[in-house]
């Protein structure tokens, strides 16, 4: 244990990622190296139960490595690795499922929702609250930084956690939630929630070009450019918002109201705020991508620091339960 805590992340490589997951999880886990010792990993196991096409699967897991890379992780202090490259996460599930009432996995959201929309259910997809139990447990994780919709899987770690030691003695770090609470709903181009599954998102590395094609692409309303326009309920002004200081927002917001701009130029200049911070990542990620033993020496090192606490942790399970 480092002299910084231990913050460990998971992300799934399910598509590209777009400004909603940089926003909401990349840049907050970036920032986040400033004041703890960072684990963050692809959770390829978790993918499983819903993707099974194996060339995506190893695409986006790439992708997921040269964007952190291209962003400016420090991979000498912190670790990022494949979930799937640490088989003593599986072990431990086994061991953790052995302990785990089937009533509590019932009760968990997902499960819930999936049944809720009479979808067929997997037992990976039943149990994936041991797996993520465990992902955060083996590493001696002291805290988790999650959303809101997260929160339930947090509790449920804590809950295996504490039934274990109490079982079987001391064996596990008990970890605790940072609520992300004022992560912002970021807008897609049609004004609902970003997201993949209503296809209203903007790529977070695409070519400048298709870049302002996107934004350009924003809802409005038909107001005219000499009419005055509100600021707060305009999906142009909410993505800027993200992407500027203060003092450009106060002054934006005094255009929008004094009427004599059109969502033309409203667009143009959150692209160009979007793309200042932007533009030199995507240029890094562009190279990085292509250099895939560079990334792959990237996931082998994470491998090997995530791994080394794994062991321990998996070892000291083992002798806890007569393994």
């Amino acid at each position: 244990m480092g002299a910084k805590p231990r913050s460990l992340s998971g992300i799934k490589p399910t598509g590209t990622p777009h400004l909603g997951n940089y926003l909401g999880m990349i840049k907050p886990a970036i920032q986040m190296q400033q004041t703890h010792e960072t684990f963050y990993f692809i959770a390829d196991y978790h993918a499983l139960t819903s993707t099974h096409d194996p060339n995506q699967l190893r695409e986006n897991a790439y992708d997921l490595t040269a964007i952190f890379a291209a962003l400016g992780m420090d991979f000498e202090n912190h670790a990022f690795f494949r979930q799937s490259d640490i088989p003593e996460v599986t072990e431990l599930t086994w061991i953790l499922s052995c302990i785990t009432p089937k009533g509590l996995m019932e009760r968990a959201h997902a499960f819930k929702d999936a049944i809720s929309k009479k979808q067929e259910v997997n037992m990976g997809l039943f149990s994936y609250p041991v797996l993520m139990a465990c992902d955060i447990l083996i590493y001696d994780s002291n805290f988790v930084p999650v959303g809101q919709d997260q929160r339930q899987h947090l509790e449920i770690t804590r809950d295996l956690a504490i039934r274990f030691n109490h079982l079987f003695g001391e064996a596990f770090v008990i970890p605790e939630a940072i609520i992300q609470k004022d992560v912002a709903t970021i807008p897609g181009l049609d004004g609902r929630k970003m997201s993949k599954s209503y296809g209203n998102v903007v790529p977070l590395m695409a070519p400048e070009k298709q870049f302002r094609k996107a934004i350009m692409k924003i809802t409005t309303d038909s107001k005219t450019v000499e009419e005055p326009k509100d600021p707060d309920t305009c999906n142009v002004f909410a993505l800027y918002k993200c992407f500027s200081t203060e003092t450009d927002q106060k002054e934006l917001a005094s255009r929008y109201r004094a009427g004599g701009m059109g969502y033309g130029e409203a667009k143009q200049l959150c692209f160009e705020a979007l793309n200042a911070e932007l533009r030199e990542p995507r240029e890094n990620y562009q190279n990085i991508r292509k250099d895939l033993p560079q990334l792959d020496g990237i996931l082998e090192s994470g491998r090997d620091k995530a791994r080394a606490i794994a062991m321990q942790v998996t070892e000291r399970v083992r002798a806890k339960v007569g393994l």
